[in-house]
């Protein structure tokens, strides 16, 4: 009888602990404020300073030509290079942060994105000439190749800044920028909403 007896506190015990240790648990977890939380997170964002989420790899053609002395030289230029996607997370202020709490949603707004590069593939980049003779006996070749190269960063440019890379870009900075929100308020038990958008949307 008393082993019994003895079981049923013990377990009666353990029970109490449970339930008192779950809202002790609970009562933590509620202690949060989304404000609280979110500014936390907007620190951490802060002191990574650069987030890069998303990089794409271009190919620029480009042909440049010079006509001298009754001769003509062209040269084409095939330059592959990367260019990086940079979200200045410094310039992310409290003031870009909305927190609605009857809808329980954040809204976040991004500063624009920005380019980083192009960093070019010096050992993948093809050239093709033509106009020998006015190439050997004149300096065109490197006006030439002054010409194309400036013309190439210029075309890696304009092509990672057309419309679908940048939609992609864009899109990936949001993805990534709700997470680092949304994954914290989660873990602190609050329900919500997190959208960022850009600031030119």
């Amino acid at each position: 009888m008393r082993r019994d007896l003895f079981r049923i506190t013990v377990v009666a015990l353990l029970l109490l602990a449970i339930f008192l240790g779950w809202r002790a648990w609970s009562g933590w977890q509620k202690g949060y404020e989304p404000e609280t939380v979110v500014a936390a997170s907007l620190e951490g964002l802060r002191e990574q300073n650069v987030l890069v989420p998303f990089t794409a790899r271009y190919v620029a053609v480009v042909t440049s030509s010079q006509s001298r002395l009754g001769l003509s030289a062209k040269k084409t230029l095939i330059m592959p290079g990367t260019v990086r996607y940079e979200l200045d997370l410094a310039k992310l202020q409290s003031s870009d942060l909305d927190w609605d709490e009857t809808a329980r949603r954040l809204t976040v707004t991004l500063p624009p994105l920005r380019l980083a590069g192009p960093e070019i593939d010096i050992d993948a980049i093809s050239e093709f000439r033509d106009g020998e003779i006015l190439l050997a006996i004149t300096d065109a070749e490197a006006s030439l190749d002054a010409a194309n190269r400036k013309a190439g960063q210029a075309e890696l440019i304009k092509q990672a800044k057309s419309a679908t890379p940048m939609r992609l870009a864009e899109a990936a900075a949001r993805s990534a920028i709700e997470q680092s929100f949304a994954m914290p308020l989660k873990a602190a038990g609050i329900d919500a909403t997190v959208t960022a958008r850009f600031s030119e949307r």
